[in-house]
């Protein structure tokens, strides 16, 4: 366990004589290793795969990370929270940040709820509900009287309840304690149905024995901004986390991938000319700097797991496992709601 309060007070010193008073941030860089708190059995989001590996867009998000602080990707310690530990973890210094499909609400940003800090959100979902084809359910009033199994200490608890309500379908939530107690449940034929983000679902469903006797129903109960955080105790920390993940789109919206980011690299050294992209690369300016990360933090980010784009298709896009559109997931120019705020 990270216990930072260890370290002494001259090792926060910012290396690079910025001014910024981060004991996270210096925290990190003095330990070597970020610690990143992950779920941990979600394909396409953060699973450990067969090799032991950790993959997932939500693990790509920790390895950029890692990888603008520290310079490597591979300095991640992955944790594994359930939805009751996440918050504690991060509020103790278990962990330095949270990437594990956490949605962005008021009660979780707010000081006086559980004072949590957002970075951009890098997933745009909604809950949903998934049944059995063989049962023949085919939408919410389908579940009247029936069990529907839920995840406690989420937001999809309190969904299911007020969407029942106003629809006036009275029914009996099955609580667990972890995504993996919940499915299992549903699973054995304890409940009539099963709800949660309908990426956890698609998730979920592509590891059961037999996925397509699943079927997510058309009802969306709620907006879920997926999204990386950390504490709002330290917000140069916070700052960086979010501007790091902002590269990641920028980087797609100029058409910057792992493939061509040396030669963008070397247009933007050799001509003088490119503003936007010599202070984006860190040839120019001192954005790095001022988030008391290296000059070339989006440089690190994007060779370590390429654009936002890239991520998305990689773990949970149309050629991946969950074969799941880009839908809101979009860029904003194509439609979509993923904007980086600009880079000046």
């Amino acid at each position: 366990m990270a216990l930072l309060g260890l370290i002494p007070l001259a090792a926060c010193a910012p290396p690079d004589g910025s001014g910024l008073q981060s004991a996270k941030l210096n925290g990190i860089t003095a330990r070597d290793k970020l610690v990143c708190g992950v779920e941990g059995t979600l394909p396409g989001f953060s699973f450990v795969e067969p090799d032991g590996r950790y993959s997932g867009l939500d693990v790509d998000t920790c390895k950029a990370v890692a990888a603008a602080v520290l310079g490597d990707p591979d300095k991640v310690e992955y944790r594994n929270l359930n939805s009751s530990e996440r918050f504690a973890a991060l509020a103790s210094g278990e962990v330095d940040m949270l990437a594990r499909n956490t949605t962005a609400t008021l009660s979780r940003d707010a000081a006086g709820g559980n004072g949590l800090s957002f970075a951009p959100t890098t997933f745009y979902d909604g809950q949903g509900v998934m049944a059995p084809v063989k049962s023949g359910i085919t939408d919410l009033k389908g579940l009247s009287g029936k069990a529907i199994c839920v995840e406690s200490g989420t937001t999809t608890e309190l969904n299911l309840a007020d969407r029942m309500r106003e629809i006036d379908v009275p029914y009996t939530p099955l609580k667990f304690q972890t995504s993996d107690q919940t499915y299992a449940a549903y699973l054995g034929g304890r409940c009539a149905a099963v709800t949660s983000d309908r990426s956890q679902l698609a998730g979920k469903r592509s590891s059961f024995p037999a996925p397509d006797d699943h079927q997510l129903l058309p009802d969306v109960l709620s907006k879920e901004p997926l999204s990386p955080a950390t504490t709002n105790a330290d917000p140069a920390w916070a700052d960086a986390l979010r501007w790091i993940v902002f590269s990641l789109m920028q980087a797609e919206e100029w058409g910057i991938t792992q493939a061509n980011l040396d030669s963008k690299l070397a247009e933007a050294q050799a001509n003088t000319n490119l503003a936007d992209l010599r202070r984006f690369f860190g040839v120019e300016g001192d954005f790095g700097r001022q988030l008391g990360l290296p000059a070339d933090f989006t440089v690190r980010a994007i060779r370590a797991v390429g654009n936002y784009g890239e991520i998305f298709e990689r773990n949970v896009g149309t050629t991946s496992r969950l074969k799941l559109e880009r839908g809101l997931n979009r860029l904003w120019s194509e439609g979509g709601l993923i904007y980086a705020q600009p880079f000046r």
